[in-house]
């Protein structure tokens, strides 16, 4: 029992060790290497503008039905406020 116990306890720490070890090795890179004569960030497309426009919105039902209005808005009225009553 305690050498499973031992055993265990020795091979959980590879992972928190590889953890560690990864994050030493994040920190100790250097930034992001520049570029030398890059287009400075822009991006080309081969085919044209490369941005389409947004298309028309889809017509509702199979004939085209116009847009369905908006349902209708309610008040909730407040209700009365009740006056207190105290005990004297």
């Amino acid at each position: 029992m305690t050498w499973g116990f031992i055993w265990l306890m020795l091979v959980l720490k590879i992972p928190i060790a590889m953890l560690l070890y990864i994050v030493w090795w994040a920190i100790h890179q250097d930034g992001e290497p520049e570029s030398e004569g890059g287009d400075g960030g822009t991006k080309t497309y081969p085919h044209g503008s490369g941005r389409r426009l947004p298309r028309k919105p889809r017509p509702r039902g199979p004939h085209g039905d116009p847009a369905m209005p908006s349902p209708p808005r309610s008040r909730r009225t407040p209700l009365p406020v009740r006056a207190r009553e105290h005990d004297h």
